[in-house]
Parts: structure tokens; sequence; C-alpha cells
């Protein structure tokens, strides 16, 4: 049995993934992956960040704590990859975030372009469906940026990362999260529509395109609006109605009674009407009118190619 270890270090939580390749007895079965969480220290860090994009003291003190905390003793996991998403990449003193936390932990954080995040998002779909070939549209949305993967085999053909994160939106537009008025809710879907359409062409879902959604902003939107349209639904899969339906669900809601909302969860309840917004741009503007929620996304993808899942897909001629 091989495995590989992923701490990702986000801006909500840190967390701490083992992938582990179980070899069937049967020579003639696949072998299959299995993803196990093996630690998680809740985070906040859009809560220490200045307004001139720096992250604090207190920010910095949290990060050397939660990687302390999943990379001692107890977590002593072979070939742990240590990664930083884009509340790290992206604040202004990054160099001195990451500098600190390996002066006190020994783990030094590395950072993975956009781009290369889609793809890994990509990766993790196409693995995640059993590796079929065919036309497959990704659509990741996180805190800072969206990715956007498409392709027909085991690597994409084409990928986008855009700055249109929920966080980002959120801090931008949208005041923090608070209650917006109508005028300045729709300036904001003019904008965020506008900046898609500046980034063109981007794939689109043709006839016969798998459409994957994955990040915890589209978890949460399936959720919600599974809720909403029948409670006994599975949110297994989330449609551009539903997206808008709980879109204005959400702009007429507090942000503490957000919340409260079905799949909603209070640490992202700031956020979560931006990344409602956003989807639906996303969904818009690609032609994908449904998606399929998937539970992997850039962190199982390279686990995924830490193991070398992909490069034996592409070895079986499946690129």
């Amino acid at each position: 049995m091989r495995q590989a270890a992923v701490l990702d270090v986000g801006c909500h939580s840190a967390l701490l993934m083992v992938a582990r390749r179980r070899e069937p007895k049967d020579r003639q079965a696949r072998s299959r992956w299995v993803m196990s969480r093996d630690g998680k220290v809740r985070l906040a860090l859009q809560e220490t960040l200045t307004l001139d994009g720096r992250m604090s003291r207190r920010g910095i003190r949290s990060v050397q704590r939660a990687v302390a905390s999943l990379s001692g003793p107890g977590h002593r996991e072979p070939a742990m990859f240590a990664f930083a998403t884009s509340v790290i990449r992206d604040a202004a003193n990054r160099d001195e975030v990451i500098g600190r936390v390996a002066d006190t932990t020994g783990v030094r954080l590395r950072l993975l372009p956009g781009r290369e995040e889609a793809r890994l998002a990509y990766i993790a779909a196409r693995c995640w469906l059993g590796g079929v070939s065919g036309p497959l549209l990704v659509l990741d949305i996180g805190g800072g940026t969206v990715e956007i993967a498409y392709g027909e085999g085991a690597e994409p053909a084409q990928v986008r990362s855009l700055p249109l994160g929920a966080r980002t939106v959120t801090r931008a537009l949208l005041s923090g999260g608070a209650l917006p008025k109508k005028e300045k809710l729709q300036a904001v879907r003019r904008h965020v529509r506008e900046a898609l359409q500046d980034r063109a062409p981007l794939p689109v879902a043709l006839p016969g395109t798998q459409v994957i959604a994955s990040s915890k902003t589209f978890t949460q939107l399936a959720q919600l609006a599974a809720t909403l349209e029948q409670p006994t639904r599975a949110p297994a899969s989330l449609t551009l109605p539903s997206v808008s339906r709980a879109a204005r669900l959400l702009a007429r809601t507090d942000v503490e009674q957000r919340g409260e909302l079905p799949g909603i969860s209070p640490h992202r309840a700031g956020q979560s009407l931006a990344g409602a917004v956003i989807a639906e741009a996303l969904m818009e503007a690609c032609q994908a009118t449904e998606a399929q929620i998937c539970p992997w996304s850039t962190r199982e993808g390279l686990l995924l190619e830490r193991l070398g899942a992909n490069r034996e897909r592409r070895s079986r001629g499946t690129s």
C-alpha cells in the first residue's frame, strides 16, 4: 500500500489529508485510492488581513500553531507536501509569513499558482469520476480566485485562474458581506460578469460535456438549494436556476442569519452571498445549466499526482 500526505493551509482551516492506494488481491481488478482526514485546525485568516493586504502578527501566529500541531509527532506522515492557498499566496507579506512558519515549525509552505490549482482540480475530478475520458469542465470557486479547467483526457487542455474568489469579491465590493442594497448588488453582479467576459474565451459546456463543481462554495450552495427545493433531495448536483434562487435568498438575509441557513457554515456566512453571485455568473459564462458536486479538488489532485495516479492513466492511453 502506497500513501502520501498533504498539509493544506487555507483561509478557514489547516487540514492534513492522507491518500492511500490499496492494491486489490485480484490482479484483474483496479487499485483504488482512499482519502482520509488526519487532522484539522480551524483558522479565520480573513479576519487577520490588514487594509493594505498584509497578514497581521495574530494571523501569522495562528498559522504557526496550526502547522506545528499538524506536523508534530502525532502526525508524522511520509512524503508530506505542505502548501498554502491564496490567502497567504496573495498576502503582501507572504515571504515573512512563510519564513516565520518555517523558522518555528521546520515546515516551509509552498505556493501553487492558480493555473496549477486548476489543473490539479481537473485531475481530481477526472479520477473521482472513474478516470473515463470525454469532455470535462471543472469549476472551482475559492476564497481568492476562481479556477476553470477543461479537457477530454487525463490532463486539461485549458486552464484559467481569475481573481474573483468569494473572499476577494466580498472584501472589495460587499463591505465584508453586509446586507447590500438592490443597486449595490446589481453593480456587483455586473462587475463579476464583465470580469469574466474580459477573460474570454472561457471554455463552455457543449453538449456531452460533464460539468463538475468543486469547492466549499459550490457544496454549500448545493446543500442550501436542495433544502429550498426538496428537503429530502441529496445535494449531488446544482442547477443554474437553483444557484439564482439561493443567491436571492442570501441577498435578503443578514450575515448572522445566513450562518443558520441549511448548508451555510457560520464562518463562511460573510462570503456566501459573493460565492452565490460568482457561481451564477460563472455557470452562465461557461454555458453550464447543471453541475455535479465533487468532494475532491486541488488538495486531492495533488495527493493523486504524488501517488502517480495521473502518470498511470496517461500510460494506459487515456490522455
